[in-house]
């Protein structure tokens, strides 16, 4: 994937206010119907995002640490890595859901969550904006980050902000799909 790098940055940081939105609207419902589920073994709206608060606590700093050391200035245009393409596109949502296995650690299931944890995710995204903001000034190609699962494995910049950006994404619309199927 290729693509000038300001409107990449520009179309993250629309779905960032979005989700940011929808977290927002969310602290109108119910606590009951923020922990509902619709099985005994899937994730409530709150547990979804409670699951995106876990990453964040990774990805933020990491990004940050990053970005703060990067000595390489901006590029006009962002050339994705073959993997972090990869990691980036199998998090999008498709019609047709791609179940994945989450690990352990990053497992919220049967948690005890309150509206704190929507109020953790709206900070994480304030966070994740500013960090767009300050990627303007360096290169999303030579700029590297590690992932949670290896500190072996490095992404581009660019690709980490659409990993990170897009499995919310993911995880937003699994939300919005639980509270429209239970109702409350």
């Amino acid at each position: 994937m290729k693509i000038e790098t300001s409107q990449l940055l520009q179309q993250l940081t629309a779905q960032v206010k979005s989700h940011m939105q929808y977290a927002e609207l969310l602290e109108k419902q119910s606590q009951e119907s923020l922990n509902a589920r619709l099985t005994p073994d899937s994730w409530s709206v709150l547990e979804c995002i409670e699951h995106l608060n876990r990453y964040g606590k990774f990805y933020l700093p990491e990004i940050e640490k990053r970005i703060n050391a990067s000595h390489s200035g901006p590029e006009p245009q962002f050339k994705s890595g073959l993997l972090g393409n990869h990691f980036a596109e199998s998090m999008l949502p498709k019609a047709k859901l791609n179940r994945m296995k989450t690990f352990k650690n990053m497992n919220p299931i049967h948690s005890k969550l309150d509206r704190n944890v929507l109020l953790t995710f709206i900070n994480q995204q304030n966070k994740l904006l500013t960090l767009l903001a300050d990627a303007e000034k360096v290169s999303l190609n030579k700029t590297k980050t590690s992932i949670s699962i290896s500190n072996l494995i490095k992404l581009k910049l660019g690709d980490t902000f659409r990993f990170l950006i897009y499995h919310n994404e993911r995880h937003i619309q699994q939300a919005q799909r639980v509270l429209q199927t239970t109702g409350l």
